[in-house]
């Protein structure tokens, strides 16, 4: 039978200073703001009573009455009645996501790397409050498993820098996000219901999806717009230069309305404008869409504003903005972009499980 770990984020952001970037996962604040140490609780939990059995206690601010949430509970239940060894991880820091994640190593390797486990009996469980969150485990695990190109191993694919990583089942804690606003598990299909994501876990199959990582040392799993409007919401035009593989789809010249950058579908609409025409999180394949302002004249010589829509497909992409900060969202998570990002795709690199 399997050993299997509910990893929660103490946080509902992935932002800087926030689980996922360096510091604490709750409040957002890290020991060096602090003065204080970031501490974790690890815990066995009684399913059938939701009981603390034993852990390390967190540090005496707000995060130290962390406790696993309702849907961690019931999926903990419907696992030990499987026969299923469960723990239960509320992580604050990177160091602690990591921390889960080495229990998904594998054997040592002559070339000294550390590589997931392709027969291991730990499976993982991510119960996330946001996309946000799923990916701040997924960056840990490109952090541990990606090799450094000077140690690039032979039985690496060609068409990726990353081996496949363990897969993960998804836990949403957030009912709502399957609806209008679609969370990735919505887009993907997958269970919301913790009896299901348990059954998925011990009786499901991998289902292999496309990877973003960039260079800024993160990682994309449903996408990217760039763009923002104003307290009034009126758009706020920005210039940048956007490439796909050997497309321009701008020279920065234009000004833009927005920028997608997608994955899968969460960005592929805005307002009533449709940006991305087919995202596919299997297909190898990053979709782009930029959406440029044209003045055109009627017949009668009157201006108006017409939104063209350029799109394109390829392996990589880079946005080079031309003038002051670019505000974005990236799974969610806000950001500002102030010098050139590129995003590449691994084909097939993460995976989920799923029946």
């Amino acid at each position: 039978m399997y050993d299997v770990v509910l990893l929660t984020l103490a946080s509902e952001r992935d932002a800087s200073g926030g689980c996922g970037s360096g510091g604490a996962c709750c409040g957002g604040a890290t020991a060096s703001d602090t003065g204080a140490d970031v501490a974790g609780t690890a815990t066995s939990v009684d399913a059938a009573t939701g009981t603390d059995t034993g852990g390390t206690p967190g540090d005496a601010d707000s995060c130290a009455n962390d406790r696993p949430r309702v849907p961690v509970l019931a999926c903990a239940d419907a696992l030990t009645a499987r026969g299923a060894r469960v723990q239960t991880v509320t992580a604050r820091s990177d160091a602690e996501i990591d921390a889960v994640l080495a229990q998904l190593d594998g054997p040592p390797r002559p070339d000294g790397l550390t590589w997931p486990d392709t027969d291991g009996k730990t499976r993982l469980v991510v119960a996330t409050a946001s996309d946000g969150q799923l990916r701040a485990v997924l960056r840990r695990l490109v952090r541990r498993y990606a090799p450094a190109p000077s140690r690039r191993p032979a039985d690496l694919r060609d068409d990726r820098t990353l081996p496949d990583l363990p897969p993960v089942a998804v836990l949403p804690l957030d009912p709502a996000r399957g609806g209008t606003q679609r969370d990735l598990a919505a887009q993907l299909g997958l269970p919301r219901d913790p009896a299901a994501v348990a059954a998925a876990v011990l009786d499901g199959t991998p289902r292999r999806l496309d990877l973003l990582r960039n260079d800024g040392g993160s990682v994309t799993l449903d996408g990217a717009l760039l763009g923002a409007a104003d307290e009034a919401g009126r758009p706020l035009y920005w210039r940048a230069r956007v490439e796909v593989d050997d497309t321009i789809l701008t020279d920065g010249d234009e000004p833009l309305l927005a920028c997608a950058v997608g994955n899968a579908g969460g960005y592929a609409s805005l307002d009533d404008v449709t940006l991305l025409a087919a995202p596919d999180p299997t297909d190898g394949q990053v979709e782009v869409a930029v959406a440029v302002p044209v003045v055109v004249r009627s017949a009668l010589g009157r201006k108006r504003v017409r939104l063209e829509v350029r799109r394109a497909r390829g392996r990589a992409v880079s946005v080079l903005p031309r003038e002051g900060k670019v505000p974005y969202l990236d799974d969610g998570v806000e950001g500002e972009l102030t010098r050139k990002r590129s995003w590449w795709v691994e084909p097939g690199a993460w995976a989920v499980w799923v029946v």
